[in-house]
């Protein structure tokens, strides 16, 4: 077969879509990745004392407004010290960390994140005593904010 201008574009368009296709599984590879890197491998994360609080459909994935509370004392003894939030179906999956002290009062956050479309949204708390916990929500997206 003779190699025409038409016969490339053809080619070179197949290549771009072969490369396309797997990002979807490698972001949430990736959002594992982050989760582990979080907790230092560790995968024992318990549930129940996180409330993420999201809405169930978002109609636009700009701006999806996101609160997260953990039920804790905020002693010397017994707070949490951060509080990793990944999305993911996102390009970049870690979307924000917040870090807290005995000194926080309560542990607290809110803010709008981006979804590029339908995903899961993680909560992952490390709390004072090594411990993890994780709260998961998932959020329809009607139209995507990155890019999609």
């Amino acid at each position: 077969m003779e190699m025409t201008r038409r016969n490339a574009l053809a080619f070179g368009a197949g290549l771009a879509a072969i490369a396309i296709t797997p990002l979807p599984v490698l972001a949430a590879d990736t959002a594992m990745d982050d989760v582990k890197s979080f907790t230092g491998g560790n995968e024992a994360a318990e549930s129940g004392r996180i409330t993420l609080s999201m809405p169930e459909i978002a109609e636009n994935g700009n701006t999806v407004p996101l609160s997260v509370a953990i039920d804790s004392p905020m002693t010397a003894d017994d707070y949490v010290k951060r509080v990793l939030i990944v999305a993911d179906a996102n390009p970049r999956p870690g979307v924000a960390t917040f870090h807290f002290s005995p000194k926080s009062g309560v542990a607290e956050a809110s803010t709008r994140m981006r979804l590029a479309r339908t995903q899961n949204v993680i909560a992952v708390a490390e709390m004072s005593d090594g411990s993890f916990h994780m709260a998961k929500a998932t959020v329809k997206v009607t139209i995507g904010g990155c890019g999609g």
